[in-house]
């Protein structure tokens, strides 16, 4: 049965390079997958695009014929694919069983209170993609933590997404290697990764600008974090989507809430991988992504750069693997190409 991602964030959040990398990263540990563009507006996808619904419908033809904004006319072409769910599911039936990743609009509103998304993928279940094998993968830009009222805003605007859904769901704060570019955290990660007490968070929220120090929005931020508290959904991954261990880590948490870690394997490399994440292997604790990047970024960043040229002078011809070249049904193409991904001093290159 196939199994699926649904991408959803707001712009900027790094959907679209987040299926590029997932795609290159599922491919080189030999999982099929395939990406669709569900995005009228995304007309140069950066991953090789299976089913692209520009092909059905595109955001310039709907604001020349309808007279209507981006917004409201990306709203529009969404409706539009539900009225022609057929077209979707016949593509997606041309997939077969492969893995699929959906980049799906930034638009908040399709995410939040329209209905057309939720729809769309209450429909794709009846293909075969059962509850629980499809999972949201909510992606939040990192930069959001370096203000409180920008934090609070991705809390709501996560449990509305969360609520709104109604599917196995999953927030990611993407781009965590940009963290220490920016001013000092007011707590650790693991505050804000695991939503922990928020009123500890209301004094800095008040001093982040006069306006909230106001007595009249006291109470309004005190019921704020208590609606988020009280519900208790909200937690968040983090991914750097140039980290191999940032992915693995990531793609092993999804695998589990998805199921997809306990079903039947594709294959021999999918077998070792579905064992590693049984057994959480490489499993990544947030105080270890604390100290890569923030607490130690520079110290690992140089670890990382003496073991890359440890690694070319082993290999002085400069041969890379290339998994599209290797003999995966072997068993010595497919130790080599295991043995390459999973030792940490190797990276998975991202082809231009």
């Amino acid at each position: 049965m196939p199994f699926a991602q649904l991408v959803i964030g707001p712009p900027g959040s790094g959907k679209s390079t987040y299926c590029d990398g997932m795609h290159q990263f599922m491919s080189a540990i030999g999982r099929k997958c395939s990406a669709v563009n569900l995005d009228p507006a995304n007309d140069r996808t950066s991953y090789p695009c299976a089913l692209d619904v520009r092909d059905l419908v595109t955001l310039e033809e709907i604001m020349a014929e309808d007279t209507l904004g981006p917004n409201g006319g990306v709203l529009y072409a969404l409706e539009e694919v539900e009225q022609n769910i057929e077209w979707l599911k016949e593509g997606l039936l041309e997939l077969g069983d492969d893995y699929v990743l959906f980049d799906c609009p930034g638009q908040v509103e399709l995410f939040t209170h329209h209905s057309s998304l939720r729809n769309i993928f209450f429909q794709i279940q009846k293909l075969g993609y059962r509850l629980y094998q499809l999972i949201v993968i909510h992606l939040v830009d990192s930069y959001n933590l370096t203000l409180p009222s920008m934090y609070i805003s991705a809390l709501l605007l996560s449990l509305r997404a969360m609520l709104q859904m109604d599917l196995p769901h999953l927030n990611v704060l993407t781009k965590i290697d940009n963290l220490s570019n920016y001013a000092p955290l007011a707590f650790n990660l693991e505050f804000y990764t695991e939503v922990q007490d928020l009123h500890y968070l209301l004094p800095h929220l008040e001093a982040e600008t006069s306006r909230l120090a106001h007595a009249k929005f006291g109470a309004l931020n005190s019921a704020i974090v208590d609606l988020v508290e009280e519900f208790g959904l909200v937690a968040f991954e983090t991914l750097a989507v140039e980290d191999k261990k940032s992915m693995m880590h990531l793609l092993q948490v999804i695998d589990r809430v998805s199921g997809y870690a306990f079903g039947s394997a594709e294959g021999a490399n999918d077998t070792i991988w579905q064992v590693a994440v049984r057994e959480k292997w490489e499993d990544m604790d947030i105080r270890d992504v604390q100290e890569r990047w923030l607490d130690a970024k520079e110290v690992w960043d140089e670890k990382e750069r003496m073991d890359l040229e440890e690694a070319k002078t082993q290999n002085p011809a400069g041969e890379e693997f290339d998994n599209e070249d290797a003999d995966l049904e072997s068993p010595s193409g497919l130790e080599n190409f295991q043995a390459g991904l999973l030792d940490s001093s190797v990276k998975v290159v991202r082809k231009g």
